[in-house]
């Protein structure tokens, strides 16, 4: 929408995943860019503040994927339980655990709102999703859709 900030709101709302707060941002990129920084392995310690390596997958999730992501120095397994390219969501499990949806709506050709649905008892973590959907906001404006992630990284 023309002369909306670009804010994230967060709000209690039913996913198909049951109630979730919504952390969401709307963005100045086209769906399909957002869409590639959240499915792109390699993206994801650039957007991720928690991640700082992925190790299992190469190049773009799916559903069943699976492997490890580091965290605080720590390395985690995840699994994908769903990833649809056409809705623009997935959700997956860390550790076993249900953890955070993640979808893109498009708000017309250039703009777009990009949402982590995270349990109503993880609340604090939403300042976590905050920081990533700013920086999902920068990577998706710098790269059109479908374009490759920056590079390789090593995870050791």
């Amino acid at each position: 929408m023309r002369g909306e900030s670009n804010r994230t709101r967060t709000r209690v709302e039913r996913t198909p995943d049951g109630r979730r707060l919504a952390v969401s941002r709307r963005i100045s990129a086209p769906a399909d860019a957002a869409w590639d920084v959240l499915v792109s392995v390699a993206d994801w310690p650039d957007w991720g503040p928690s991640v700082s390596a992925v190790r299992g997958v190469d190049g773009r999730i799916e559903a069943g994927s699976r492997g490890e992501v580091r965290v605080a120095g720590v390395w985690v397994p995840f699994s994908i339980e769903t990833c649809d390219d056409e809705a623009r969501r997935w959700t997956w499990r860390v550790a076993g655990v249900r953890a955070t949806g993640h979808r893109v709506n498009p708000i017309g050709l250039d703009r777009c709102e990009v949402a982590f649905e995270v349990p109503v008892l993880a609340g604090p973590y939403a300042a976590v999703c905050a920081v990533a959907l700013r920086r999902i906001e920068r990577l998706a404006a710098r790269r059109p859709a479908g374009e490759p992630p920056s590079g390789d990284r090593d995870p050791e």
